[in-house]
């Protein structure tokens, strides 16, 4: 049965009083944070606003509760192709079409999609006038990266919750947030062809949200995050070799540089930008919080949750597929890697000796 605060906020919509409507969904969400259907809603109010990053936020978070919630992938396609992330979105709106067929809005923003990406494509193949220099872009030429740029929060203190700098490689952009001791299932980390989106979520405590517009295009399927003792640190795989003057988008972003490294300054070590002007040795900093995590015990629980997560994260797409197959199906007593033994079966849940699996009745 729907909630005073949801249908308070169906009205607001109605009226157009889209800002009112988000303040209430958030307020709902905040009493029942498991309602998928909230946040599909509070994603389209988000929308009206052309608040697209926080709209994709709330889809992927509606999706996440409820994967057969077509209208969900729906606003997150549409929410995404605003964003110009028309790969991503057409992705969303495919799955959105297969679990309702006949729906004709999926139909037209797919070739939407298709167009824009063509348009991509064919403005990738032009000969470009410009010459590319055959140089290094050092720390020194870029201005210091400057925290919150640009950046669109949702009703967040000025002061960011967390600390976060990032530093690049020719082909990678990592990011560190600075928050220690947080659980890994506290943290929802979802990438898209050019957006970053990442929420703490600490029971009894504010959320932390940061999704930033990335200066540069991203392969999703590349990127990973970890969650460590000390830091939450996010590698972002670049599209292009090419330069970020600065983590987020904005208009006038200069127009990057290709990172072209001469044979004679391989074995130099890089420098990175970085927020402060202070020059801090990455690489040594970096050595010494793997040092200090690898030398951490854990034991019980904890050493078992991180003997899984090394096993996922090593893992290849198959391997992944399989253990959360396995996992899911057969409530958490099941962990297969095999994806050829449980791709084309069910997998029955396993109990401990003594113990039957017993299916709730919602």
């Amino acid at each position: 049965m729907a909630s005073d605060l949801e249908i308070r906020a169906k009205e607001a919509f109605i009226d157009d009083h889209f800002e009112l409507a988000v303040d209430l969904y958030t307020q709902a969400i905040a009493l029942n944070p498991n309602n998928a259907e909230l946040y599909a809603d509070r994603a389209q109010a988000n929308i009206k606003l052309n608040s697209f990053t926080e709209a994709v936020a709330d889809a992927n978070k509606a999706i996440e509760l409820d994967s057969s919630m077509s209208k969900a992938y729906f606003r997150k396609g549409f929410a995404c192709k605003k964003l110009e992330e028309y790969q991503t979105a057409k992705t969303a709106l495919e799955i959105g079409a297969s679990l309702s067929p006949g729906d004709s809005r999926f139909i037209n923003l797919i070739k939407e999609c298709d167009e824009c990406i063509a348009e991509e494509a064919a403005d990738l193949s032009k000969p470009t006038l410009e010459k590319v220099p055959e140089h290094i872009v050092s720390a020194e030429d870029v201005e210091p990266v400057r925290e919150l740029t640009n950046q669109v929060t949702i009703d967040t203190p000025a002061k960011p919750k967390y600390r976060h700098e990032f530093y690049q490689k020719p082909d990678e952009v990592v990011i560190t947030i600075f928050a220690k001791k947080i659980p890994r299932e506290n943290v929802t980390v979802d990438y898209g062809e050019q957006i970053l989106s990442v929420t703490i979520d600490i029971p009894g405590e504010d959320a932390y949200h940061f999704q930033p517009r990335l200066f540069g295009k991203i392969i999703p399927d590349k990127c990973r995050y970890d969650v460590l003792s000390t830091k939450i640190e996010i590698r972002l795989a670049k599209a292009e070799q090419i330069h970020w003057t600065s983590l987020e988008f904005s208009q006038e972003s200069a127009v990057p540089q290709r990172v072209i490294v001469p044979a004679a300054t391989t074995n130099q070590r890089p420098t990175y930008p970085s927020s402060k002007p202070k020059r801090v040795d990455w690489d040594r900093m970096e050595a010494d919080v793997k040092k200090e995590e690898k030398d951490e015990k854990l034991d019980g629980d904890a050493a078992l949750n991180k003997f899984f997560r090394d096993i996922y994260r090593d893992a290849d797409e198959d391997m992944r597929r399989a253990m959360q197959k396995s996992f899911v199906e057969s409530n958490g007593t099941v962990l297969s890697t095999n994806w050829k033994e449980v791709g084309t079966k069910k997998v029955e849940g396993s109990p401990p000796d003594g113990m039957e699996v017993k299916k709730w009745e919602y």
